[in-house]
Parts: structure tokens; sequence; C-alpha cells
């Protein structure tokens, strides 16, 4: 796999998470549990993507 396409996986899975995350937080039955973890999931691919990003600049 490529860096570039590695990066677009990367990229669809946050924002994939993102539409989870609002998803979720509209759902009467959601907990703060279930949305900080999704959001943490969401925080540690974001990162990912920056340190990626930046090695291959």
């Amino acid at each position: 796999m490529s860096m570039s396409s590695h990066l677009e996986e990367l990229r669809r899975k946050h924002e994939v998470l993102s539409e989870k995350v609002e998803e979720i937080q509209r759902s009467p039955g959601s907990t703060d549990a279930e949305i900080s973890e999704l959001k943490k999931q969401k925080l540690q691919l974001k990162e990912e993507i920056e340190r990626l990003t930046t090695a291959t600049a």
C-alpha cells in the first residue's frame, strides 16, 4: 500500500468516525463513555494522519 493510499484510508476512517460521533450524540440512548471512546479513536487517527503527512513532507 502506498503512503498516499494509506493516508486516504486513514482520512476515510476519520470521516466515518466523525459521522458516527454525530449520530450517537443525537441518539437519546448514548452514553458519554461511548462518545468519549469514539472521539479518542478519532483523535488518534487525526494525529497519525498529521504525523505521516509531516514525515512525508
